[in-house]
Order: structure tokens, then C-alpha cells, then sequence
């Protein structure tokens, strides 16, 4: 074909009949209902929103019912059958349009005018390794800002449903219906994957690269398991990172509906949720009941007590503070966070955290965040006269699910299907105990991290913990200004192999570096490598919800602050002690190569 053809063929198409152009349409029948009221006193702006709503198709007659914004982070493109059009960044948002729909119809089935916006979201682990991860946590900002900007931009709006599934594009969702503070508001968790009958979980998927550059699976079983991982089409990973965390802190915070975190997205009672949840907005705004009234302080307390319970993602320490912010409340600091995982025993045995590493779709059928409260209740470690979007405290909450039905049936239904005892995944603080359950997050001190840094202590493999239960690891200084470079030196590629008995330092890529990017390709590959846990992590950065292992970040001062981790060189003799017990530790330079520095 001749370039002039080709030009042709692109610039007019083959299709006669695309230049039959209409040029006027008849419009809506009927008319809107104004009154002499309406049109004296309302702006040019609102009147001309009903236009708009007519033109879209609307019945004219319904244009005066009270306005319900639907808010989401929905992405791709779905055939009717399900099938893709065009792929969303991940499954958590992939499925999220069918919530949208079945939220929307409930507010029009109770007498309300539903709108529907959408403010999609990335997938950090797609951006894992890659530059994509830069605009991570910068993202959530970004979006949130957007978000309340869209909640505004409809001035009339009486009630926000905001319909979110993973790590950034929820806690921004939260953080939108926080500052939305006179507004009745709720959150629909978009839910979770399920596992695969045979093959790997999403979360060692993704060290399929690792593992067989070390031999440890072959190139079909890296092939067959990573086009398994992620069995259904929809919802958030099977493991507690940040995406399950984030839903679960929402239902603990009082505004998700109970037992709506890790709903198996794409079954009816998923779809449920959505439909509830709309009953229950448009209850709250009947009643007068706003955000403000039900995001309080006593709520982030609960949800900072649920975390820890749950041994739930390292991100929540940031996304919870800021959904504080924007609600106008106190922000949480490191000494609260110190003292309720003090309190706190974790006694919910899911993926990443062990020891059996139960899927979410599990943690949900044992009774999910409600049966974790039951236990915490035992304890007094709730606020129970925290108020929820049900429209009651959190204490009558509980005693509905203690005697539910709801609780019952899947409860069975676990033990019918998989075999499993609801109380092996959620367990009494007592079991929990005598399977080596340790409390979830410390919050290391030293010269290294003057300012504090971070770790699950939980998350550490056992069989490097002495019997005191401390974690002590001295070992020689491996320092990497990229990420890339680091995860080379895992695979033994391009640079000098990273041994058994190193730590490993990642610097520069704090706020002031990279963004705080997460370092899931290293933590993940040191995890399900069969010598990564000999190696121990310490950075600037931050770490993927679903990182276990001894790793240690959040460091502060950041090495572009002019923090002592960025003066660290390669031999230099670090001294990490964590002891999971007393959540204390230290993580301080020592020596270098064969020479101890003085105390």
C-alpha cells in the first residue's frame, strides 16, 4: 500500500456510512420539574444540572430526590460477559464497577439520585522494581486531593459511598470521606481474590524471578504459577498487606459496614455489601449522622487496636495518621502506636505473617474483623461506645455478631470447604500464645536511626529468633543507593553476590529520594529464597504491607537528610537486636571490617 493510501485509509476510514451525520435529536420527553421557587432562587449552575441529568436520561420527575455521590476507584474496561476490553492496573479495581452499579441502584430503589465518579489507582505491585513505585505514596495525595475536589464539585450531595479495594487508592478514599467531615459518608472494601487450587499465593509469586535464577524452580513452574496466582478476576491479593489492611482498618474504624473487609469479590455476598451499604448512607443522612459523628478519636483508636491484633501492614502507620488529619483528629504518634502493640496480642494466623498462613478469604469466613473484636472486647481493649455507620455503637455491633447467624453458616462453611477450624485462623489470645504469636510492630532506636525506624517483629522467621525471643544479628554492611543494584546482588548478577550473614543497606530512597518507595522485590525475594533469612534489611524506605522477615525501614534521619544511614560503607560491622517480646530493639554501627568501635 502506497503512504498516500495508508494516510487515506487512516484519515477517512472504509465506512460510507460514518459520514451519515445527525445534526438535531428530538431531546428528552417531558419536563423538569420546576417550581416558581426553583427558578427564582437557584443558580444558573444547579439549574443547569438538571438539564444535564435529563440529557443523560434521567426521569425528569426524579431529578429533585436527594443526591447520593458513588465514588471509586474502578479501572478497565469490562465486557458484558466479564470478559476485558481493556485492562485495569490490577485486579483490586477490575471488578469495583459492579459494586458502583449495585450501590447506585440501592440509593434509587430508597428514593435518592445517584451520581457516580471514579478516581483509579495504580497497582504497587505491578510497579515493584520499576520507576512506577516513585509515584506510590505520592499517588495517594494526589488522589485523595482529587477525590474531595470531585466530592465538592456536587454541592448537593447528602451522602458519599466510596468503593475501594488496594494500597493507595483506599486509604486516599478513606482520607477523601474523612475531610468530608459534615457529610454522611461509608466506605464498601472492594474485597479479595481468591487463591488458586493448585500454585502460589500473589504475594511468593512475585519472586518467581529470584527463585529461578537460583534453581529453585524451573522455568515452567515460574510459567504455571504466575498466571495461576490470582484465581478470580477481582479484589485485593490473598494475603494482609496493605490493600486487606487498609479494608480491614475502614470496618474498624466503625465506617464499613461489620463483616464487610475480604468479601470474596464477584459472589453475592459481595455484591450484598454495596447494596447495604447504600441502605445504610441513606439512613445516616435521614438521620443527620456525619462523618464527624462517627470518625472520632475512639475510632482511630480501634482501628490502631485491630492492626495490631491482626498483625496488619507496616503502611497503615502512615495511612492511619493521615485519615486522622484530614478528620480534624489528634494524629497518632509512635509512643501510642508502642503502646497498644504492647497491649495488643496478635492472634490472626494469615498470610505473610504465619504461622500457617491462612488466605483472607479464610480470615473472612472465620468471622473477619467483628470475631478479632470479640476478642479484643475480652480483653477491654476497645472503645465500645464508638459510634458506626449501622447507625449504633460498636459495642451493640458485637453483641449482634456474637449471636448471628451470619457468623454461624460461615463458619461452617469454612470447616466444609477447606477443611479448616475457624478458631486455627482467628485465635483466643491464649492460642494464639502457645503457637508463638508475637505482637506486631516495634520500633527500633540506635545510631543508625536516631529518629526511630520500623519493623514487624511478628513477621520474623522463628528460626533465627534465640530462645529468649530476640532477634540478634551483627553482621557486614552491603550499601546500595538503588534498588536495582540490591536485587542484583540477590540474584548474584552484575555485582558481588549477596552472602548468608550480610545486611543489607538501602539508602536514598526516603521521602526527599524516591518517594518512600517500597522494597517489596528485596524483602520478597529474602523471604522465599532458602537463605534470605539470613540477611537482614535496614532503609529509608518503606515496605510493601506483605513483607515479612527481619527488615527494618521507615529510618529516620533519611540519608538525604543527612541521617547517619547514608554515611554507612560497605564493611562496616551493624548490630540489630529485636526483642519481639518487649517490642524493643536497636540497630547501631559497631565497627568495620575486624576493628570494634568504642561505645
Amino acid at each position: 500500500m502506497s503512504v498516500g493510501k495508508q494516510l487515506t485509509k487512516l484519515l477517512e476510514g472504509q465506512d460510507p456510512a460514518t459520514l451519515d451525520v445527525q445534526t438535531t435529536a428530538a431531546g428528552p420527553s417531558g419536563a423538569l420539574p420546576l417550581t416558581d421557587e426553583i427558578l427564582r432562587t437557584w443558580s444558573s449552575g444547579d439549574l443547569f444540572g438538571l438539564t444535564q441529568a435529563a440529557g443523560m436520561g434521567w426521569e425528569p420527575e426524579r431529578l429533585l430526590d436527594p443526591q447520593f455521590l458513588v465514588l471509586s476507584t474502578q479501572g478497565g474496561v469490562r465486557a458484558p460477559d466479564g470478559s476485558p476490553v481493556a485492562l485495569g492496573y490490577h485486579t483490586g479495581h477490575w471488578e469495583v464497577g459492579l459494586l458502583v452499579e449495585a450501590a447506585s441502584k440501592a440509593i434509587k430503589e430508597v428514593g435518592g439520585l445517584p451520581f457516580a465518579a471514579f478516581c483509579s489507582d495504580p497497582c504497587d505491585g505491578r510497579s515493584q522494581g520499576t520507576t512506577g513505585m516513585f509515584d506510590s505514596l505520592p499517588y495517594r495525595n494526589d488522589a485523595a486531593i482529587v477525590m474531595r475536589r470531585l466530592i465538592r464539585s456536587l454541592p448537593h450531595r447528602q451522602g458519599i459511598i466510596g468503593v475501594a479495594t488496594c494500597d493507595k487508592g483506599l486509604p486516599a478514599t478513606m482520607i477523601a470521606l474523612a475531610g468530608s467531615r459534615s457529610i454522611p459518608g461509608i466506605i464498601v472494601p472492594g474485597g479479595v481474590t481468591l487463591p488458586p487450587v493448585e500454585g502460589e499465593d500473589a504475594g511468593k509469586v512475585q519472586t518467581i524471578s529470584a527463585r529461578y535464577v537460583h534453581g529453585e524452580i524451573t522455568l515452567e513452574d515460574a510459567s504455571v504459577a504466575g498466571c495461576r496466582a490470582c484465581a478470580t478476576p477481582g479484589g485485593g491479593c490473598q494475603f494482609l498487606g496493605t490493600a486487606a489492611t487498609s479494608q480491614v482498618v475502614a470496618e474498624a474504624m466503625g465506617i464499613a459496614l461489620p463483616h464487610s473487609a475480604l468479601a470474596p469479590s464477584g459472589q453475592k455476598i459481595w455484591l450484598e455489601t454495596a447494596i447495604r451499604s447504600a441502605y445504610a448512607v441513606k439512613s445516616l443522612s435521614d438521620n443527620g449522622v456525619a462523618m464527624s459523628d462517627i470518625l472520632t478519636d475512639d475510632s482511630i483508636h480501634n482501628a490502631m487496636v485491630v492492626h495490631a491484633a491482626c498483625g496488619g501492614s507496616t503502611n497503615l502507620l502512615i495511612h492511619i495518621p493521615a485519615i486522622a488529619h484530614a478528620a480534624g483528629l489528634r494524629r497518632p504518634t509512635v509512643d501510642d502506636w508502642s503502646n497498644i502493640n504492647r497491649q495488643v496480642p496478635r492472634c490472626v494466623d494469615v498470610l505473610p505473617n504465619g504461622p500457617s498462613n491462612h488466605p483472607t478469604i479464610r480470615f473472612f469466613l472465620a468471622g473477619g474483623v467483628p470475631e478479632v473484636m470479640l476478642h479484643l472486647r475480652n480483653l477491654g481493649l476497645l472503645k465500645l461506645d464508638a459510634q458506626t455507620v449501622t447507625g449504633t455503637s460498636l459495642g451493640d455491633v458485637l453483641d449482634w455478631w456474637e449471636q448471628s447467624d451470619r457468623r454461624t453458616q460461615l463458619k461452617d462453611r469454612l470447616v466444609r470447604e477447606d477443611g479448616v477450624n475457624p478458631s486455627d485462623v482467628i485465635m483466643s489470645p491464649e492460642s494464639a500464645r502457645e503457637r508463638g504469636m508475637t505482637s506486631t510492630v516495634c520500633f527500633p532506636l540506635g545510631n543508625l536511626c536516631p529518629q526511630g525506624s520500623v519493623i514487624k517483629a511478628t513477621s520474623i522467621d522463628p528460626s533465627v529468633i534465640d530462645d529468649d525471643g530476640v532477634y540478634r544479628k551483627t553482621g557486614p554492611a552491603r550499601v546500595f543507593t538503588s534498588e536495582r543494584a540490591a536485587i542484583e546482588a540477590i540474584k548474584g548478577q552484575n555485582v558481588e553476590p549477596l552472602k548468608p550473614g550480610d545486611i543489607l543497606v538501602l539508602i536514598g530512597r526516603g521521602p526527599e529520594g524516591t518517594g518512600m518507595e517500597e522494597t517489596y522485590q528485596l524483602t520478597s525475594a529474602l523471604k522465599f529464597l532458602k537463605w534470605g533469612k539470613e540477611v537482614a534489611l535496614l532503609t529509608d524506605a518503606r515496605f510493601s504491607g506483605v513483607s515479612t522477615g527481619a527488615c527494618i525501614g521507615h529510618v529516620g534521619p533519611e540519608a538525604l537528610s543527612g541521617g547517619p544511614i547514608g554515611k554507612v560503607q560497605d564493611g562496616d560491622v551493624i548490630q540489630i537486636i529485636v526483642d519481639r517480646n518487649e517490642l524493643k530493639g536497636s540497630v547501631n554501627l559497631i565497627g568495620h571490617g575486624d576493628t570494634s568501635f568504642s561505645p
